[in-house]
Formats: structure tokens, sequence, C-alpha cells
């Protein structure tokens, strides 16, 4: 496979370059929310369509997809598989439970629905959404009926750091394949995620959610019993024990430690310093995660009771719910390279300089657009990254890792009928399709909008 490279000139005139990426962003729409398709292949048919309209070679379409293809995979595959394992060791450990358990049973009532937010972030950091949202909704359903708080308002709050931290936030794929495609620096953007999350979890988790607990009142049912109780029978059978609070907090901040620690050497120290090689090393977002799921292994694991063939059973079975995810990440990376073979990134790119707005804006809306016609998030932040590709050699690193925030904002606008997730929270939290979008879709669209508007202030001073 020879290596397609950004020409100089583009594969055929503005004119059929423009319907080329419209014709191609559009079967996939129609491909995934009409006829139900997978994005994996909704991408790898809009890519070879995109190719065919601009005039490019067939052979030379399929070169450029597979292109990107293979090293979306090399750059982020490795990645998300770690924090897959990650993710279940937490979970099947009880040290997700304990996080949950820690939080919530230090709170006043008052202050449950900051708690909640509070856990939805830490559980929202190593772990996919889907994930984090079955893991959570036992928690959301007892401390609701203990409480005696709306399910809405203890729910959207979680619900929210659960979702910021998956738009936002490596390690989760959506970031991560933009900040592999935009070739932004990770510890940076995972720093600069971090307080946009802040802030915008807090707005549009317990803030929101004060709002919508009005709009819909529901109670939790009475199905669910305390969390993990099944989990602490099943382990004390098995002579087990959840992790302490302290060790699960540090095992889950250990990679994002070592990342934002990279970030700072950089800025702070000098090329060539011993400590910055160290800290650059340990905080290579592969070594990073790569330590802490070793250490998992021994804290969560092990510490836990679990023995050599529970831990290696945890992390085999993390990987098979990931496949889909891998092949819609990577094919969007195709679908990327094709738009820049056939120079639509380029042109994109022109008239995006000449327009005067701001590209994190423009971003955003791009981002937005595909999100609400496909439904997927992922599929929005990998779509949107291609198309602003030519535009990272004018930006600096500062302005890269913004732009990767800008589009994992727009990512997440209003939630709504072809979404997966929008129909796993509605039957989760039992309301009805009005209810959901009273709730969910606004809550989405809240996180959306101020992701947006803090990523458009710290470019002010970053």
């Amino acid at each position: 496979m020879h290596t397609i490279v950004l020409a100089a000139a583009p594969a055929a005139d503005g004119g059929r370059l423009v319907p080329a990426a419209l014709a191609g962003i559009a079967l996939i729409v129609v491909l995934i929310t009409y006829f139900r398709g997978h994005p994996f292949l909704s991408l790898t048919l809009g890519s070879l369509l995109v190719g065919a309209i601009a005039g490019l070679p067939m052979a030379d379409t399929f070169d450029a997809f597979g292109e990107g293809f293979g090293k979306t995979t090399a750059d982020v595959g490795a990645l998300i598989a770690l924090g897959a394992m990650f993710g279940k060791l937490l979970a099947d450990s009880g040290g997700a439970d304990q996080i949950v358990d820690t939080i919530v049973g230090r709170s006043r009532r008052a202050l449950l629905p900051w708690a909640m937010a509070l856990v939805g972030a830490l559980i929202g950091l190593p772990m996919f959404f889907e994930i984090g949202l079955v893991l959570l909704m036992p928690v959301i359903f007892l401390v609701a009926r203990r409480s005696g708080l709306s399910l809405i308002a203890v729910g959207i709050p979680a619900l929210a750091g659960l979702s910021a931290m998956h738009g936002l936030v490596p390690p989760h794929p959506g970031p991560l394949a933009a900040i592999g495609t935009l070739k932004a620096d990770l510890g940076l953007t995972l720093g600069l995620g971090v307080l946009v999350a802040i802030p915008t979890v807090a707005l549009s988790g317990p803030l929101f959610a004060r709002f919508a607990a009005r709009w819909v009142d529901v109670m939790p049912p009475q199905l669910y019993v305390d969390p993990g109780e099944e989990q602490e029978q099943d382990a004390a059978e098995e002579g087990r024990k959840r992790p302490s609070f302290a060790v699960t907090l540090v095992t889950v901040l250990l990679p994002v430690v070592l990342m934002l620690g990279k970030a700072v050497a950089d800025i702070t120290l000098d090329e060539g310093n011993d400590l910055r090689t160290v800290l650059d090393d340990l905080g290579t977002p592969l070594i990073a995660l790569l330590i802490a799921v070793v250490v998992a292994m021994f804290t969560l694991g092990l510490g836990s009771g679990m023995d050599r063939r529970a831990v290696s059973a945890s992390t085999a079975e993390s990987l098979p719910p990931i496949a889909g995810i891998l092949l819609i990440v990577a094919a969007g990376g195709g679908f990327k390279q094709t738009l820049i073979a056939t120079g639509i990134g380029d042109l994109v790119a022109d008239w995006v300089k000449d327009s005067g707005f701001s590209v994190l804006l423009l971003a955003w809306l791009v981002a937005v657009l595909i999100r609400l016609a496909t439904g997927s998030a992922t599929v929005a932040t990998v779509t949107a990254a291609g198309i602003f590709v030519p535009l990272v050699g004018t930006l600096d690193s500062g302005e890269t890792s913004l732009l990767v925030l800008a589009i994992g904002a727009g990512s997440l606008f209003f939630s709504h009928v072809n979404d997966a997730g929008f129909w796993l929270v509605k039957e989760y939290f039992g309301l009805s399709v009005g209810q959901n979008i009273k709730t969910w879709s606004l809550m989405e669209t809240v996180i959306s909008v101020c992701g947006l508007v803090f990523v458009l202030l710290l470019n002010l001073v970053v």
C-alpha cells in the first residue's frame, strides 16, 4: 500500500468536491438512521462514495481508506483496549461500588446531587458511557429512594458526569480519535478537558437537575437492591472483599496524573532535562494506561482477593464488547483520510481561513450537525476531526487541543431518537419520549453549549 499524501492540487474543483463530501456524509446519515446500518459499514461506504464522486481513482480511494483505518487503529486501538480492561477490573473488583458508597454515604441530603455528579465523573474517567450507566443505575435508584429525592434530581447529575467525561476527556474513544487525527498533545488536551468538564458538569448536572426535576417528577422503582449487595454476597462466598476507597481512588487517578505530569513537564522543564524525559516516557498515553492496568491487577484485582484466573478472565472479558467501537473509530479514520486524499479538507480549510469565523465555533457546529444526523457522538467526533485536519498547521498546540474539545462538545448536542443512549436512559428511568427529551436530551444540550462556551473562554488565555 502506498502512502497517500495531501496533494498540491485536489482531485477535482470545488464544484465537484463539495457535493462529494455532502453526498458521502448524507449516505452515512441515511444508512445509520433510516436503514439502521452499522456505523462501520456506513462510514466505509460513505468513503467510497466520496472518492467516486470526487474523481479519485478507486485504487487510490481504497488505499486512502486503508491508510486512515490502519493509522487510526494504531493510534487509539491499544488505548481503547487498555481503557476497557481498566474499567472491567474496576467494576469486577468492587472498586466502583466502593467509590460510590463512600462519596454518597458521606453526603448530606442537600449535597447528594453534587455527590452523584462527582461519582459519575470519577466512574466516567476510565469507563465507557454505557458501562458506567449500567453500573450506576442501581445506585441512582437506591440513593433516590433513601433520600426521598426525585429520580431526576439524583440521576441527571450522575449522567452529566458520565457524559461530559465521555465527550471531553480521554481515554474515551471519541477524544482519543480526535487527538490522534489532529495530532494534538494528549496531556494538554486532558488537562484542558478537565478544566472544561468541571464547570460544565456543575451547570448541566446538579444545577440543571433542579429545573428538570420540576418538569419531570418520577420516583425510583423498587426493583433494585443495595448497590453491590449481590456482588458482595458472591465475593464473600469466594473469600473476596472490596478494595479500600483510598486505594481505588489512587488507582483510578493514576493514568490521569501520569499524563498531566507529562503536560506540565513539557511546559515547565527544558528539553533534555532528565526529569522531563522520565515524565514524558511515563506520561505517554500507551505507557500511562499500561501502567494503570498492571497496577489495577494488583490493587483492584489481587488486592480484593481475586485470584490470577479471575483477574485474567476479567481483562479478557473486557475486549469483545469494544470490537464495534474500535471498528467505528477506525472507519472514521478511513473516511477522514479519504477526505484528505481528495483535497476536500484543503477546500474547507481555505474557506474557513477566508470566512473570518472562529475555527472552534465552526468545528463545534460541524460536530453538532453530524451528531444530530447520525446520533453517534463517536461518528460526529471522528468525522468532524477529519474535516478540520488541514487547519492544524495554522494552530499552535493549545489551540489544537481546544479544537479537539470543541468537536467533543459538539458531539454531545441534543441526544434524540437516533441515539442508542437516548433509549437506554429512557428505559432505565421509565420515562416517556417527551419526558426523556425534557431531561436527558436537554442535559446533553447544556453540556454541549457550556462546553463550547468554556472552550471559547479558554481560547482567550491559552
